[in-house]
């Protein structure tokens, strides 16, 4: 009980002290005060960097990837709504979007140093930026996809057949991911050779080939052997 009244006694001396009182308030109110102003400050900071025309203000992403985006219904469309840098390369939500800022952050790095200034750096290194780029989005189940592609609200009776077969199959069951399938959907596909491009038709799905589009295959075969420089001794082996 002694103990009790002793510290009454000291938090109203601390209260009753103009002092104390005045120094413990203008403490407080200049506590919010810059809290307030150092999250608004932070929080611009961040849009700032979150907008395509940051993303773009330098010349290794507005003379290449950006460039690429421009000739894709990402870029222009019959709807007119267009996704932008960060819309694919950002998640909406706020801790993912301070993780992704603090991953990207690195890229200064790459640009002190001069890793992609040219055209000839960014196409030989093309491979490996885009396999860190398609194991990010499968790791996190292609968050910035989402930001605007929802499988909930996908309308399946809208879409082709064989779409709609393959996202119920894969995509609703969990058992792959917006990226396995559309790798190369806003930006040019680096040498693939060795690499498979995505989800691949499964045999089931496949259908029986028609005697009569034999001939139509036989002509595919030809224009692309012709195109290619090939033989046509290698037509004839098919």
């Amino acid at each position: 009980m002694q103990r009790l009244k002793e510290w009454l006694l000291w938090a109203w001396h601390i209260v009753s002290t103009p002092a104390g009182t005045l120094s413990l308030g203008f403490l407080t109110l200049g506590g919010f005060v810059g809290g307030v102003m150092f999250w608004g400050a932070f929080n611009t900071a961040l849009e700032v960097t979150n907008t395509e025309k940051f993303c773009t203000s330098c010349h290794e992403m507005r003379d290449n990837v950006y460039q690429e985006l421009t000739h894709t219904i990402h870029f222009a469309n019959r709807s007119g709504v267009r996704a932008s840098c960060p819309d694919c390369h950002v998640p909406h939500n706020w801790t993912d979007k301070i993780a992704r800022k603090m991953q990207a952050s690195k890229e200064v790095w790459g640009k002190i140093f001069g890793t992609i200034d040219t055209r000839r750096k960014f196409l030989d290194k093309r491979l490996e930026l885009a396999q860190h780029e398609w194991a990010r989005l499968k790791a996190n189940d292609s968050l910035e996809c989402r930001n605007c592609h929802s499988s909930v609200a996908m309308d399946l009776t809208r879409q082709t057949q064989r779409a709609a077969e393959i996202h119920t199959r894969y995509l609703l069951s969990g058992k792959a991911t917006c990226i396995d399938c559309h790798k190369g959907i806003a930006h040019e596909l680096p040498d693939m050779k060795g690499i498979a491009p995505g989800w691949q038709v499964p045999p089931e799905l496949q259908g029986e080939t028609l005697p009569q589009s034999s001939a139509v295959d036989a002509l595919d075969r030809y224009v692309k052997a012709s195109h290619a420089g090939l033989p046509m001794e290698v037509m004839a082996l098919d």
